[in-house]
């Protein structure tokens, strides 16, 4: 599950991370109040607004705006709220802003210049180690770096039996080159950062910029977090984080039904049971000649229901051709995902593109009887070859 870039720092604050005095505002209105109170609080005369959606980029499609006084506040506050943004990651669509952060300006003089890092706390699944993964080049595409100037990427991997050490957290600050004041406030920065990863159970937490401001004190300027969904049981009160109008509809839908779904920009429909599997039928699609629309894993409860769920969530996106339809029956009955294709046809109605059936494991020959004395316009498979020469058939 993704955050808000303020419901992050709200989280990463809650653990001792020092983040830039920000308020959020869903109105023009709302946020000159916001302005005002922040100059209040600090001083600034100067104020950073920036556009509250689930992608990156923001800064390059317009929106990160930087406000000097309080009618440009509320001018781009009107032109901010509801625009469509697009970015490199939001696609050509784009996404609407509903929310704007005002914050303080970081970028005030002082003793020294201001200076970014990047950091950012992940899995490294070669070694099954959390890393602490920064640079000094904060501010622009980490993937930039990585491409062109490797060298000035380091990595700390933390040992999970003892946690980050306060020796690594030095070693950062050092790498970084910091010295006095800053790379004191770095230390505790990197420790506080670790710990609201870990106990928060982010899969992704990334800060880009780490500011160092012009007095010494490390702000987490800008934040990235994403939730494992897995462990949001522990975590109700993330849980009511959670912006589904951020998110796919049809994954959204997906899931009222325990569906892991997954849209891809393919033309064949993917309906399969265990994620395995699955990626193994996406593979077959591609080498057929097609491309797979979707991963859709039913899981080993499906039933009628699911799988019409599931046909009706794969029948919404208008580029696909053709339905594979793959079910090894393990725990799962194949009857059971017959019937429910069945049940599917006569409730959704004239189902115009051709859907194929591959049935193997339990109850397997009984499924395949379903579905040859229905009448309805549905290709049987019995190898998973089959089911691609199908395929291949009837959309390439």
């Amino acid at each position: 599950m993704n955050l808000h870039e303020y419901q992050g720092k709200s989280i990463l604050k809650s653990f001792g991370v020092n983040v830039p005095l920000e308020i959020v505002a869903d109105t023009p209105e709302k946020a000159v109040e916001a302005a005002k109170e922040i100059k209040l609080k600090t001083g600034s005369e100067k104020w950073i607004i920036k556009a509250q959606i689930h992608a990156g980029g923001r800064g390059k499609g317009g929106g990160v705006k930087l406000a000097k006084t309080i009618d440009e506040v509320k001018e781009i506050a009107k032109k901010m709220i509801g625009m469509q943004l697009v970015t490199h990651q939001t696609g050509p669509e784009g996404k609407k802003v509903k929310k704007i952060l005002i914050g303080q300006n970081a970028y005030y003089p002082g003793e020294s210049e201001p200076e970014e890092y990047y950091m950012g706390v992940l899995l490294n699944r070669a070694t099954g180690r959390n890393t602490v993964m920064y640079s000094t080049e904060g501010g622009v595409d980490i993937e930039s770096v990585a491409e062109k100037t490797p060298h000035l990427i380091y990595k700390e991997e933390i040992d999970p039996k003892v946690g980050i050490q306060a020796f690594q957290a030095r070693k950062i600050a050092f790498n970084l080159g910091l010295s006095g004041k800053a790379f004191k406030e770095m230390v505790k920065f990197v420790v506080a950062l670790y710990k609201a990863y870990e106990n928060s159970d982010f899969s992704l937490l990334e800060i880009n910029p780490v500011m160092k401001t012009s007095d010494g004190n490390i702000l987490a300027v800008d934040c990235k977090v994403n939730l494992d969904d897995s462990a949001l049981f522990r975590h109700k009160d993330y849980e009511e984080m959670r912006d589904i109008s951020e998110e796919d509809p049809a994954e959204v839908e997906a899931g009222k039904y325990g569906l892991n779904f997954v849209k891809l920009d393919g033309n064949v429909g993917c309906m399969v049971n265990g994620a395995g599997l699955a990626m193994a039928t996406m593979d077959i699609i591609k080498l057929s000649g097609g491309d797979p629309a979707n991963f859709l894993d039913v899981g080993g409860t499906a039933n009628a229901e699911t799988v019409e769920a599931g046909f009706r969530i794969i029948l919404k996106d208008p580029n696909v051709k053709a339905i594979l339809i793959n079910i090894f029956g393990g725990i799962v009955r194949c009857d059971r995902v017959a019937q429910g294709v069945v049940d599917a046809y006569h409730s959704v109605g004239n189902i115009s593109i051709p859907v194929i059936v591959r049935l193997q494991g339990t109850n397997a020959e009984e499924g395949k009887k379903l579905i040859d004395d229905s009448g309805l316009k549905v290709f049987s498979a019995i190898t998973l070859q089959e089911a691609a020469d199908q395929v291949n058939k009837l959309v390439v």
